[in-house]
């Protein structure tokens, strides 16, 4: 099965974005979808979870910036951000991961699958 992340490109501060991820190979409650990113020099760390079921989680840090969201009928998972900071410069990672670990296990522990980068640059 394969992921494969779309929508990045460069935002000024404060600005929004739409990332997209498509999913194909599984069902919708087989995997819970993660968005990861890995900026320069860092390592790279989860930012938000959706389960197949609906519910949600985000790491405290970007919590209030971010929305992510599924639609099961599409295979699709997009993640929202908004008021952009340039900390937020990464490459953005769209993830299947298993539904055995907690939603809120932010590691990409159970991680089977890793779709192709999309790169955010926010920047004035």
């Amino acid at each position: 099965f394969q992921l494969q992340a779309s929508g990045g490109g460069s935002v000024q501060p404060g600005g929004s974005l739409r990332l997209s991820c498509a999913y194909s190979g599984f069902t919708f409650d087989d995997y819970t979808i993660g968005w990861f990113r890995q900026a320069p020099g860092k390592e790279r760390e989860g930012i938000s979870f959706a389960s197949g079921g609906g519910r949600k989680y985000y790491r405290g840090s970007v919590s209030g910036r971010l929305t992510i969201s599924r639609d099961n009928t599409k295979n699709m998972v997009f993640l929202d951000m908004y008021s952009l900071k340039p900390e937020d410069t990464a490459v953005y990672y769209c993830a299947a991961k298993r539904n055995e670990y907690a939603l809120g296990d932010l590691t990409d522990s159970g991680v089977d699958c890793w779709g192709k980068g999309t790169l955010v640059t926010v920047s004035s």
